[in-house]
């Protein structure tokens, strides 16, 4: 994997960048759809290389390994060829999802034990078969196993933890060096910055990270319970050191006013399932602000979803149409807003591309948040 950086922001810590993996280019920053099992909730892979123009998914270790599991994708000669994405593909170490299962799981050194929220059989992740399973998964960009602490752990839980990221960090990386991918293809491997809200635990684990000069970095349990402004505190901390020359990963992010400004200090790459899930519950992003798709206000206007002209979406469907799926629970209400939200996502970071590079990103940034903060 190779990265250039094409273009910075003036007064402020954005970047333009590119990313040439061996399944195509990634223009940064960008904004990647969540497709844990190996698709995008509600959207075909036409409708994401077509009208949502993403330029990389996401799988998730922890899914995949459970549905439909290790020996299927290997058969299939991997999750590219087994979902038919032929972009790039990025997966999350699954070290989230456990976290999240916290009374199916226990944390040792030896690494995760947790029960299958599927059927409760038990299963162990370690540093070393996290690595095995993403290389039979077969992603351009693998991700590190880590702990996710919760954004209110007191200090000396998350210096434990972090340490024990850090451990399995050392473990995951000797792993990752000493194997190869099985498709013909190289992979990519990202570890990943913890340490809550704690700048010192941050920097410690910005410059570990930083000194093992991965092909990229990410940037870990944020927007887990924090407050966002110590969010924000947390990633200026780490962009200070992680290397300009690699791409910087911010998981799990978020909101489109938190992705410009993740981008204004200087992030790369983000995914949230936001634009998916809140899209199946009726909440439209648009470049004016946030819309309800079932209020009654909505009911007898035939004006486009976002008539502003920015064509990142077909307007061929009118805010009464999509109000009257909604509140007739019919499915296709769901795809459109799914569609529509992607496609929204990936428009907003190819504004901010394209600012970064003609120079005023620090001019426009503060207008666009004003706008898409707005509750229509």
């Amino acid at each position: 994997m190779k990265f250039e950086l094409q273009a910075t922001a003036a007064g402020t810590n954005a970047r333009a960048g590119e990313i040439t993996t061996d399944h195509g280019k990634i223009e940064t920053p960008i904004f990647m759809p969540v497709g844990t099992l190996g698709s995008v909730k509600g959207v075909h892979q036409r409708e994401l290389r077509d009208d949502i123009k993403a330029q990389i998914i996401l799988g998730n270790t922890y899914h995949l390994y459970l549905r439909p599991g290790i020996e299927i994708l290997r058969q299939a000669g991997g999750l590219h060829k087994f979902n038919g994405w032929e972009r790039p593909i990025l997966t999350d170490s699954g070290g989230f999802q456990v976290f999240s299962l916290s009374d199916r799981r226990k944390l040792t050194e030896e690494g995760a034990h947790f029960r299958s929220h599927i059927d409760g059989s038990k299963h162990l992740f370690t540093p070393e078969n996290v690595v095995d399973i993403e290389r039979v998964i077969g992603a351009d960009i693998m991700m590190a196993l880590d702990e996710c602490p919760p954004g209110t752990a007191d200090y000396n839980y998350a210096k434990r933890s972090l340490g024990l990221t850090q451990r399995w960090l050392t473990r995951g990386w000797k792993r990752y060096k000493e194997t190869e991918g099985l498709y013909g293809y190289s992979q990519a491997y990202f570890p990943i910055v913890q340490g809550v809200v704690y700048p010192d635990l941050r920097r410690e684990a910005a410059k570990f990270v930083a000194d093992l000069g991965a092909d990229g970095n990410a940037i870990g349990g944020l927007a887990v319970g924090e407050p966002t402004e110590k969010m924000y505190e947390m990633i200026e901390v780490v962009n200070e050191i992680l290397p300009t020359d690699r791409p910087r990963y911010l998981m799990g992010v978020g909101t489109p006013a938190n992705i410009l400004e993740a981008i204004d200090r200087g992030v790369d790459m983000m995914d949230c399932v936001m634009p998916t899930r809140n899209g199946r519950n009726g909440m439209l992003f648009t470049a004016n602000g946030i819309m309800n798709m079932r209020n009654k206000k909505w009911a007898d206007d035939f004006t486009e979803l976002d008539p502003t002209g920015t064509s990142y979406v077909d307007h061929a469907y009118s805010r009464a149409y999509v109000r009257h799926l909604f509140v007739s629970q019919e499915l296709l209400a769901m795809q459109i807003a799914s569609v529509h939200n992607l496609a929204f996502y990936l428009w907003l970071v190819g504004e901010a591309r394209r600012h970064i590079i003609a120079g005023d990103f620090a001019q426009w940034k503060p207008q666009m948040i004003e706008r898409v903060t707005r509750r229509l």
